[in-house]
């Protein structure tokens, strides 16, 4: 133990973290004598750093598993990082540019190297930063979702899937994402309100000089529209059935449909179909056979049928062909107008409909356990219950799963064409078996390697951590292996409810479909961390504080305890900094507990007093009481619940109460007893404020006597309930409460502590003597005496039916005290002459509100009743 007398979190924290690695506590094998525990890191992207939502979901996460630990579990927490396709490519991309290199310039294996040399680079720093935390993450573990044996797990998986029938190939309307330039699935998009315009374009009838009025928010595409619709039911457009409408600017004509699609009451009542750029457009042109034209680049900039505007981003397009349209006077009129526009949670961009060939998993029969699971048996459960709806809402409305992507960071998809175009495919674990099987397909034994090219898409990350509970275990590639048999199903995941559908529901029909059972048996789900203001913490707010910095300036427990005090699951965090100096202070109150403790000198001739019996006796009761309330707390998931109990009863009962019940008078030794119980207390209660601060409970542990290895805090025995007698708890309530009048008394009347007084009791409700002993010395009392009438010359008050006195001959100065009684004995008179005089006023009291006399008149009775006790006080005095 360090001879420092002072707090000082950071040396300490390194200290006891090398210690813990060094003796490899955080490492789990599988042992058949043991119950395991298992927890897996919901995987940061490789890009990531350490920032408030990571703080607050892995120090929930390391305090399960610290206390799995101390519970004699065999606690297994595996780290690993997700290779992020989208926010990675995107990085690597920015690099690349900065260097004067375009992705286009380069192969597929060029610009992985590049990618390889990112993530080995950047890829490791925010698991180095959760050491910082503290998380106790099994490091031997730590796993990469684009590791060796974890891609080939993701491909065995595509290609089972596949040959089941649930994987498919299709030209679908999907969402687009010009940044990043790749598809996203519907949950990846993120609608927000706008405020825009809506365009009402005008649109010649072929043939005559007469328009049609469309409106649109998107003039820009114009260039892909193929028909006009309105609705067979709108008489005002019945004359123009089977005509023919010229599309402003190109020039081409386009018949004018009918469907009862159309909202009449909505713009002009007239539809411009798009069918390559909108959802339901596409299902219009598909009823009514029309042309579909594309008019976009992948990077939504505008290709050849774009005419002049070819080449120019969209939103530039916009600005300037309103501007076109309004000289050619074809701009009837343009209005403001608020929509929801779809945006790329990774990049930001304005989503794009596009139609492509991609990749789907079918969901509606998969989805089936995942349902059963959550919803009907409790096999799953979350925490806290009110996500249910949100889950059932997702389950319930699944559609099939756009698993590709356009990009080259990820596992590219197993399969290979052969032949012309794209029809003609297989699907294949490796290219020797795709050969094999393009030989047999195609009937051309002379096929070679050479005539296949594999799909260049990568497969969405979400297919990869899907599988994260059982590849980390190496379920997929060797199901039948000891670990995944011994770990799986895990116990606990903590995350978000963010990605409750992107990730918790998918690995709950991962688990389902690939080991028959559910991947851990609770879902504890956190809030989001956000400022006093409520607002969510980012960087472009510039309101999210530097989590190492905080780490730095008030110690991992602090921001631990800071974070934990105020995060109940499911509830959004409003972040203050103060919680974690709240945090530090907590850590410093232990610190001067365990000085006080080391400070006192001990000797085995002193026998044992009474009150030092009777305190422990009773702090075994409330440690007893309370560990059931942090069970339960536990048991209900309710960290923050359960830290604050830990924090009250070290706080409250240890600091404030025990250990000065305990305390020998200054000078004196402390008898042996009473030393090994408090210690013996004391380490109970570090055993179970341990799994929330690690460091400086594992300092204090150390500190208290000599240890061994086998011996550290990390793996000691978690205390475990027992019974204990109620009673101790009720009259020590109220001894504390005696001792708290006591103390007034002491402060009102300035009776100095060193001042021995004695008490007098009228003992209306025959309360116990139990904790006399208590009372006598932290009131500092000569002794307690049962009386039957009040005494004069004394100061008293009342705890519940009970009177107490204190007599104060001798332990006060009574002209002092007479004169300081005549002092507020004057000025309650002249107070009680005003309202007086105000309440003989006729006018007044006539004139004033009932409400308002009435506060004056018992103003008038509660100065009369204190005069009366402060004369009666006064002539007590006098007879002292």
């Amino acid at each position: 133990m360090s001879e420092n007398t002072k707090y000082e979190p950071t040396a300490l924290e390194e200290k006891w973290y090398a210690y813990w690695l060094e003796h490899n506590y955080f490492h789990s094998e599988v042992d058949e004598t043991k119950t395991p525990y298992t927890i897996v890191i919901p995987p940061p992207n490789v890009t990531g750093v350490l920032h408030m939502g990571h703080m607050l979901n892995n120090t929930i996460q390391d305090v399960l598993i610290r206390r799995a630990r101390l519970r004699g579990f065999n606690a297994c927490w595996v780290p690993g990082t997700d290779h992020a396709s989208i926010a990675t490519e995107a990085k690597v991309v920015d690099k690349l540019a900065k260097e004067g290199i375009k992705k286009s310039d380069l192969t597929r294996e060029e610009f992985l190297k590049h990618a390889w040399e990112w993530t080995h680079q950047y890829g490791g720093t925010i698991l180095k930063q959760l050491r910082k935390l503290g998380c106790s993450c099994d490091w031997e573990r730590t796993k990469f979702t684009m590791d060796e044996e974890m891609t080939a797990s993701v491909i065995k998986v595509f290609v089972d899937l596949y040959r089941k029938g649930l994987i498919y190939r299709g030209h679908r309307m999907v969402n687009w994402d010009p940044e990043a330039k790749t598809t996203l699935s519907d949950e990846e998009v993120i609608y927000e309100e706008r405020q825009g315009f809506l365009y009402h374009l005008k649109y010649q009838i072929e043939g005559t000089e007469d328009y049609l009025v469309i409106a649109t928010t998107r003039p820009e595409t114009i260039f892909g529209d193929t028909a006009i619709c309105i609705n067979p039911n709108d008489e005002r457009y019945a004359h123009l059935r089977g005509k023919k409408a010229v599309v402003p600017i190109c020039g081409r004509a386009i018949p004018i449909i009918e469907d009862e699609y159309v909202d009449m009451e909505f713009g002009t009542g007239c539809l411009k179909v798009t069918p390559a750029h909108d959802v339901n457009d596409k299902m219009l042109g598909d009823k009514h056979g029309l042309e579909v034209i594309d008019i976009f680049n992948e990077d939504a900039s505008l290709n050849s049928y774009g005419l002049h505007y070819a080449g120019k981003d969209r939103f530039v397009v916009r600005e300037e062909i309103v501007k076109e349209l309004e000289d050619k006077g074809l701009l009837f009129k343009k209005e403001k107008y608020t929509n929801k526009v779809g945006t790329s949670e990774r990049t930001k961009a304005v989503i794009e409909p596009r139609l492509s060939d991609q990749w789907f998993l079918k969901m509606d029969t998969l989805i089936k356990p995942a349902v059963e699971a959550v919803l009907n048996s409790d096999t799953v459960k979350l925490h806290p219950k009110k996500f249910e709806n949100t889950y059932r809402h997702w389950v319930e409305n699944v559609r099939d799963w756009n698993i590709s992507r356009q990009l080259w960071w990820g596992q590219q998809i197993p399969a290979y064409y052969y032949g012309e175009g794209k029809q003609q495919f297989v699907v294949a674990e490796t290219p020797e078996e795709a050969l094999t099987l393009a030989r047999e397909a195609s009937g051309n034994a002379a096929l070679q390697a050479s005539d296949l090219r594999r799909d260049e898409d990568a497969l969405d990350t979400w297919f990869s951590s899907w599988l994260w509970p059982i590849s980390v275990f190496d379920g997929i590639l060797d199901p039948e292996n000891k670990e995944i048999k011994y770990y799986y199903p895990t116990n606990d995941l903590v995350t978000g409810p963010d990605i409750l559908f992107f990730w918790v529901i998918r690995m709950i029909v991962a688990g389902y479909e690939y080991r028959g059972e559910q991947p851990f048996s609770n879902v504890y789900l956190t809030g989001i961390v956000r400022d006093k203001l409520g607002r969510k913490m980012s960087k472009q707010l510039g309101n999210s504080p530097d989590a190492l910095g905080l780490i730095k300036e008030y110690g991992a427990d602090g921001v631990r305890v800071g974070m934990l005090l105020s995060s109940a699951a499911g509830n959004d965090l409003l972040f203050d900094e103060s919680l974690c100096q709240q945090g530090k202070g907590f850590g410093n109150k232990l610190w001067n507990a365990f000085q006080l403790i080391k400070s006192w000198q001990v000797s085995e001739g002193v026998p044992q007093p009474e009150s030092a019996r009777l305190a422990l006796d009773w702090f075994e009761a409330k440690f007893q009481q309370t560990l059931a309330e942090i069970d339960e707390h536990f048991e209900k998931y309710r960290i923050s619940d359960a830290l604050m109990s830990t924090y009250k009863l070290a706080w409250d009962d240890c600091c404030s109460w025990l250990l000065e019940m305990v305390k020998p008078a200054y000078g004196s030794p402390m008898d042996t007893k009473t030393y090994t119980c408090v210690v013996a207390a004391f380490e109970d209660l570090l055993r179970v404020l341990h799994p929330f601060m690690p460091f400086v409970t594992e300092e204090i542990w150390q500190g208290l006597k000599t240890r061994t290895p086998e011996e550290a805090l990390i793996i000691a025995q978690y205390p475990a309930q027992q019974p204990y007698d109620e009673s101790l708890l009720r009259d020590f309530a109220f001894a504390a409460e005696v001792i708290a009048g006591i103390r007034t008394v002491r402060k009102e009347k300035n009776i100095a502590f060193k001042n021995a007084v004695s008490l007098s009791l009228i003992n209306n409700e025959g309360v116990t003597n139990r904790f006399d002993a208590v009372l006598i010395k932290m009131g500092n009392l000569t002794e307690i005496t049962p009386v039957k009438e009040a005494i004069d010359g004394a100061s008293s008050f009342r705890v519940k039916a009970n009177e107490y006195f204190i007599p104060l001959v001798g332990a006060v100065d009574v002209a002092a005290e007479v004169a300081k009684l005549q002092e507020e004995l004057q000025y309650t008179q002249g107070f009680l002459a005003s309202v007086q005089k105000k309440l003989a006023n006729e006018k007044f009291v006539s004139g004033a509100p009932e409400a308002v006399v009435a506060a004056e008149r018992k103003k008038e009775a509660d100065a009369l009743a204190k005069i009366a006790t402060i004369e009666k006080s006064i002539k007590a005095m006098s007879n002292v």
